[in-house]
Protein backbone atom coordinates (compact mmCIF):
# COMPACT_ATOMS: atom_id res chain seq x y z
CA UNK A 1 0.00 0.00 0.00
CA UNK A 2 2.87 2.36 0.89
CA UNK A 3 4.50 1.79 -2.51
CA UNK A 4 1.21 2.30 -4.32
CA UNK A 5 0.59 5.58 -2.51
CA UNK A 6 4.15 6.73 -3.18
CA UNK A 7 3.75 6.17 -6.92
CA UNK A 8 0.02 6.85 -7.26
CA UNK A 9 0.45 10.17 -9.08
CA UNK A 10 2.80 8.64 -11.64
CA UNK A 11 0.45 5.69 -12.16
CA UNK A 12 -2.53 8.05 -12.40
CA UNK A 13 -0.76 10.17 -15.05
CA UNK A 14 0.24 7.01 -16.93
CA UNK A 15 -3.36 5.75 -16.92
CA UNK A 16 -4.67 9.16 -18.03
CA UNK A 17 -2.38 9.01 -21.06
CA UNK A 18 -4.42 6.04 -22.28
CA UNK A 19 -7.90 6.73 -20.93
CA UNK A 20 -10.46 9.33 -22.00
CA UNK A 21 -11.52 10.68 -18.59
CA UNK A 22 -10.69 10.78 -14.89
CA UNK A 23 -13.57 8.49 -13.99
CA UNK A 24 -12.01 5.76 -16.11
CA UNK A 25 -8.63 6.48 -14.51
CA UNK A 26 -10.14 6.06 -11.05
CA UNK A 27 -11.79 2.78 -12.06
CA UNK A 28 -8.61 1.40 -13.59
CA UNK A 29 -6.43 2.41 -10.64
CA UNK A 30 -8.83 0.75 -8.25
CA UNK A 31 -8.77 -2.45 -10.30
CA UNK A 32 -4.99 -2.24 -10.71
CA UNK A 33 -4.44 -1.76 -6.98
CA UNK A 34 -6.35 -4.98 -6.28
CA UNK A 35 -4.25 -6.84 -8.85
CA UNK A 36 -1.05 -5.36 -7.40
CA UNK A 37 -2.08 -6.44 -3.92
CA UNK A 38 -2.75 -9.99 -5.09
CA UNK A 39 0.48 -10.23 -7.12
CA UNK A 40 2.80 -8.37 -4.73
CA UNK A 41 4.83 -11.56 -4.29
CA UNK A 42 5.96 -11.24 -7.94
CA UNK A 43 7.76 -7.97 -7.19
CA UNK A 44 11.49 -8.54 -6.66
CA UNK A 45 12.27 -5.28 -4.85
CA UNK A 46 10.73 -1.89 -4.10
CA UNK A 47 12.77 -0.09 -6.75
CA UNK A 48 10.96 -2.05 -9.46
CA UNK A 49 7.48 -1.13 -8.25
CA UNK A 50 6.76 1.72 -10.68
CA UNK A 51 7.61 -0.16 -13.92
CA UNK A 52 5.79 -3.24 -12.57
CA UNK A 53 2.81 -1.10 -11.60
CA UNK A 54 2.73 0.54 -15.04
CA UNK A 55 2.49 -2.87 -16.70
CA UNK A 56 -0.51 -3.74 -14.51
CA UNK A 57 -2.11 -0.33 -15.14
CA UNK A 58 -1.58 -0.77 -18.89
CA UNK A 59 -3.26 -4.18 -18.87
CA UNK A 60 -6.17 -2.91 -16.75
CA UNK A 61 -6.52 0.15 -19.03
CA UNK A 62 -6.71 -2.04 -22.12
CA UNK A 63 -9.35 -4.22 -20.44
CA UNK A 64 -11.31 -1.14 -19.44
CA UNK A 65 -11.15 0.19 -23.01
CA UNK A 66 -12.41 -3.12 -24.36
CA UNK A 67 -15.46 -2.72 -22.11
CA UNK A 68 -15.96 0.85 -23.35
CA UNK A 69 -15.71 0.03 -27.06
CA UNK A 70 -19.37 -0.89 -27.29
CA UNK A 71 -20.33 2.42 -25.68
CA UNK A 72 -18.17 4.94 -27.54
CA UNK A 73 -15.31 5.48 -29.96
CA UNK A 74 -11.85 4.78 -28.55
CA UNK A 75 -8.30 4.49 -29.88
CA UNK A 76 -7.13 1.21 -31.34
CA UNK A 77 -5.03 -1.07 -29.15
CA UNK A 78 -1.89 -0.35 -31.21
CA UNK A 79 -2.41 3.42 -30.83
CA UNK A 80 -2.91 3.00 -27.09
CA UNK A 81 0.25 0.92 -26.84
CA UNK A 82 2.17 3.64 -28.67
CA UNK A 83 0.80 6.27 -26.27
CA UNK A 84 1.52 4.07 -23.27
CA UNK A 85 5.09 3.45 -24.45
CA UNK A 86 5.68 7.19 -24.78
CA UNK A 87 4.07 7.90 -21.41
CA UNK A 88 6.08 5.20 -19.66
CA UNK A 89 9.26 7.07 -20.57
CA UNK A 90 8.22 9.78 -18.15
CA UNK A 91 9.97 8.91 -14.96
CA UNK A 92 9.31 9.55 -11.31
CA UNK A 93 11.86 12.39 -11.28
CA UNK A 94 9.79 14.31 -13.81
CA UNK A 95 6.64 13.88 -11.72
CA UNK A 96 8.55 14.88 -8.59
CA UNK A 97 9.84 18.01 -10.35
CA UNK A 98 6.35 18.95 -11.47
CA UNK A 99 4.90 18.43 -7.98
CA UNK A 100 7.67 20.55 -6.45
CA UNK A 101 7.19 23.27 -9.07
CA UNK A 102 3.42 23.23 -8.54
CA UNK A 103 3.84 23.62 -4.78
CA UNK A 104 6.23 26.54 -5.30
CA UNK A 105 3.94 28.18 -7.85
CA UNK A 106 0.89 27.71 -5.62
CA UNK A 107 2.79 29.54 -2.85
CA UNK A 108 3.20 32.51 -5.19
CA UNK A 109 -0.60 32.90 -5.24
CA UNK A 110 -2.51 34.70 -2.52
CA UNK A 111 -4.40 32.62 0.02
CA UNK A 112 -7.74 33.47 -1.59
CA UNK A 113 -6.39 32.54 -5.05
CA UNK A 114 -5.14 29.18 -3.73
CA UNK A 115 -8.52 28.51 -2.12
CA UNK A 116 -10.30 29.36 -5.36
CA UNK A 117 -8.09 27.19 -7.55
CA UNK A 118 -8.46 24.24 -5.16
CA UNK A 119 -12.23 24.65 -4.69
CA UNK A 120 -13.28 22.31 -7.54
CA UNK A 121 -11.26 19.50 -5.95
CA UNK A 122 -12.63 19.84 -2.42
CA UNK A 123 -16.22 18.84 -2.92
CA UNK A 124 -18.92 18.90 -5.55
CA UNK A 125 -20.70 22.28 -5.65
CA UNK A 126 -18.05 24.27 -3.80
CA UNK A 127 -17.73 26.76 -6.70
CA UNK A 128 -21.45 27.45 -6.55
CA UNK A 129 -21.22 28.03 -2.80
CA UNK A 130 -18.27 30.41 -3.28
CA UNK A 131 -20.11 32.27 -6.03
CA UNK A 132 -23.18 32.75 -3.84
CA UNK A 133 -21.04 33.78 -0.88
CA UNK A 134 -19.14 36.39 -2.93
CA UNK A 135 -22.23 37.43 -4.93
CA UNK A 136 -20.66 36.69 -8.30
CA UNK A 137 -21.66 34.32 -11.08
CA UNK A 138 -20.42 30.76 -11.20
CA UNK A 139 -19.20 31.42 -14.73
CA UNK A 140 -17.03 34.34 -13.62
CA UNK A 141 -15.41 32.17 -10.94
CA UNK A 142 -14.65 29.45 -13.48
CA UNK A 143 -13.09 32.07 -15.76
CA UNK A 144 -10.99 33.30 -12.86
CA UNK A 145 -9.94 29.71 -12.08
CA UNK A 146 -8.99 29.30 -15.75
CA UNK A 147 -6.77 32.40 -15.58
CA UNK A 148 -5.17 31.13 -12.36
CA UNK A 149 -4.50 27.74 -13.97
CA UNK A 150 -2.86 29.50 -16.92
CA UNK A 151 -0.73 31.46 -14.45
CA UNK A 152 0.30 28.22 -12.70
CA UNK A 153 1.09 26.57 -16.02
CA UNK A 154 3.28 29.52 -17.02
CA UNK A 155 5.03 29.44 -13.65
CA UNK A 156 5.74 25.70 -13.91
CA UNK A 157 6.92 26.09 -17.51
CA UNK A 158 9.21 28.90 -16.43
CA UNK A 159 10.70 26.73 -13.69
CA UNK A 160 11.22 23.94 -16.24
CA UNK A 161 13.13 26.31 -18.54
CA UNK A 162 15.25 27.53 -15.62
CA UNK A 163 16.08 23.95 -14.62
CA UNK A 164 17.27 23.09 -18.12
Amino acid sequence: MKLFLKHENALRAFAKSMLPNWESVDDVLQEASVVMWKKLGQLDDESGFLPWGKVIVRIQSLRHIQKMKSEQLVFSESTLNTIADAASKNDEEDYAFKRKALRKCLQSLSKSQRQLIMAPYYQHGSIKVLANKNKVSVNSLYKKIGRLREKLFSCISSQRREAL
